[in-house]
């Protein structure tokens, strides 16, 4: 006869499976997809495409503030608690994008599923790191980056399909449908678990803060081209980041529980990583939005939201192929090579897209595409694990939430810069009297250019990681890292201090 203690183990860990990796898949999907939406959403609204880019910059922004905040309060008020609010926000948040009649409406909504969807993933690989324990947890873990994977993956073809049947406003319908069905299974087949161990102080302060330095540089950044770089809007907006980011730095030197330990910005191959997340994450972030708008410009490839949809598929279907390989790679050449290669791979990718011209077919841009993919994968996975390997056991959760946010943080920025050169450059080109075609052409070859030089820069910095780590990645870090491309990490000394209060309560 089965032990009841131990079938009920099981269900609660099966029930965490089903809720984490249906919700990782669909907010992947949908952080993915939105981008290959903007020139519906722009021509069903009448918003610009210039302004509807806050609705990419600002979910990411808010995501950036709220990531590690989110993780916070599910240590201290109980993570299935914390899980559960997060889906009622991105289902609230799918409702009001999906009804609202102006591009103001739907840039809200992307914000605040921002911090619905940080708060899902915070939580999420939380909850599935508490149900489990040894090879069940590392097998966990790896079917949900695998969801996460293939969510982001399927987003733009699936919105793509979306748009181009039933509106653009059916994506969000769906996704507020399959997270709804993820709450029962989550209150009647989650254990809630929280740390004990951890302070109850909840560090709001730095979470505002967080918002307070990139809300304004992405503004400066998005519109210094328009107002001008020596203009008092842009100066203005670069003071505030300045100033919020000087009291950031306040705050946490005296906060109990900071959102960002200090100290750990000592430590160079942690400082390394973070910064080499950020780049190769925010580039291709930043290229992807100016090929869904390219793609389907009529003055170039003309194409609608599912064959731009499609058209991106080769592109995601690379680093889902490569992510698997990752870790033989590293095992063969080292990490530090690793993601010097993967940062050349992509420095040469932009240069070849830097060559476009208003003549290139769709195939002309397959290679240099994949080839950016391709090249995120390898520096991003190698860059994940080495930034938890650096620290020591007991500061896993704080580097991994670092680089979470860093994560954020490159999509937020890079989107804006590469948002301020497309638009800027296409729009001189065509005051002086350059072909639509022509202009756009030219605003997508410096928008390249623009991303080529952060990823040339990225070579450099591999020069810092993965040089005097005391330990290599554990299994657990290794299959976050590989099979995700954003992830949460508790660490297993943390999960065994986890408190169980299971109960099919709904949440207080």
């Amino acid at each position: 006869m089965s032990d009841p203690s131990t079938a009920t183990a099981r269900r609660q860990a099966l029930g965490a499976l089903i809720a984490t990796c249906v919700s990782a898949l669909v907010v992947n999907a949908n952080t993915s997809a939105v981008s290959i939406l903007i020139p519906a959403i722009s021509a069903d609204t009448g918003t610009s495409t210039d302004t509807l880019q806050w609705a990419v910059t600002g979910y990411s922004l808010v995501g950036a503030a709220v990531i590690v905040t989110s993780g916070s309060l599910g240590d201290v008020f109980g993570r299935r608690r914390i899980f559960f609010w997060g889906l009622v926000l991105f289902i609230a948040s799918c409702v009001l994008i999906a009804l609202s009649q102006d591009g103001l409406g739907v840039i809200a909504g992307r914000c605040i599923q921002g911090a619905a969807g940080a708060t899902i993933l915070a939580c999420g690989m939380s909850l599935l790191s508490a149900a489990n324990t040894g090879k069940e947890q590392l097998r966990a873990v790896t079917l949900w980056g695998a969801a996460s994977a293939v969510g982001a993956a399927a987003g733009p073809l699936v919105g793509g399909l979306l748009a181009s049947t039933l509106g653009w406003q059916g994506l969000f319908w769906i996704d507020a449908a399959i997270a709804a069905a993820c709450i029962p299974v989550t209150l009647l087949a989650v254990q809630e678990s929280r740390d004990p161990t951890r302070s109850r102080s909840i560090d709001f302060a730095g979470t505002v803060l967080i918002a307070a330095v990139l809300a304004p540089l992405i503004f400066a950044l998005t519109n210094g081209s328009a107002w001008g770089w020596l203009s008092w809007q842009t100066i203005g907006c670069f003071g505030i980041t300045i100033a919020a980011a000087v009291g950031f730095v306040m705050v946490e030197r005296r906060v109990r529980a900071p959102l960002l330990d200090l100290n750990l910005l000592r430590n160079t191959i942690l400082v390394g990583a973070t910064l080499s997340i950020l780049l190769g994450s925010g580039t291709v972030n930043a290229i992807m939005y100016v090929v869904s708008l390219y793609f389907q410009d009529p003055a170039t490839l003309g194409m609608d939201a599912f064959q731009a949809g499609l058209a991106t598929l080769p592109v995601a279907a690379a680093a889902v192929v490569l992510s698997p390989l990752i870790t033989p790679i590293v095992g063969k050449i080292g990490a530090r090579t690793t993601i010097a290669v993967g940062f050349m791979i992509m420095t040469g990718s932009f240069a070849a897209l830097a060559f476009v011209q208003e003549s290139w077919t769709y195939a002309l841009f397959v290679l240099p595409l994949i080839g950016v993919a391709a090249g995120m994968s390898l520096q991003n996975g190698p860059c994940s694990s080495l930034s938890t390997a650096a620290v020591d056991p007991s500061e896993v959760g704080a580097a991994s939430g670092i680089s979470n946010m860093a994560r954020y943080v490159g999509a937020a920025v890079m989107t804006a810069i590469v948002a301020s050169v497309y638009g800027g450059v296409g729009a001189r080109r065509m005051d002086a009297g350059e072909t639509d075609g022509a202009a756009l052409a030219d605003a997508f070859s410096w928008s390249s250019i623009s991303m080529g030089i952060w990823c040339a820069l990225g070579i450099a910095l591999a020069l810092l990681v993965a040089r005097g780590v005391t330990r290599g990645p554990r299994s657990f870090e290794a299959a976050a890292a590989a099979s995700s491309l954003s992830h949460t990490l508790v660490p297993p000394e943390s999960v065994t201090r986890a408190v169980g209060t299971a109960g099919s309560r709904a949440p207080r």
